[in-house]
């Protein structure tokens, strides 16, 4: 499974409540450490973790980045039933990536 690209429009409009767990990375296509981190979660989830991965264009985002206060990109914001509990925006390691996504679990 890859990343999945979604529109801000269509994440408003998917049924998260109650479906488990997600991962949303905010990012720009003009950030070069956005591509590192795209690549390091690309092997994530080649890993099969058990979470579903979406990508976000920050700068078409605006309610997204403004809810949650998104500061920077990258940002992967881990979510459980719609809802983020943890914003991260140093995107370590590919092993830190996966230990994080797998906790999830």
């Amino acid at each position: 499974m890859a990343i999945q690209e979604i529109q801000e429009e269509d994440w408003l409009k998917l049924n998260r409540i109650g479906n488990g767990k997600d991962a949303l990375l905010f990012s720009s296509p003009f950030c070069g450490t956005c591509k590192v981190a795209e690549r390091m979660l690309e092997v994530v989830v080649a890993a099969e973790v058990p979470v579903t991965l979406y990508k976000i264009n920050i700068n078409y985002a605006p309610q997204l980045r403004n809810a949650w206060k998104i500061t920077s990109v990258p940002c992967l914001v881990l979510l459980k039933n719609g809802e983020p509990y943890q914003f991260e925006y140093a995107m370590r390691s590919v092993d830190y990536l996966y230990t994080l996504m797998k906790s999830m679990d």
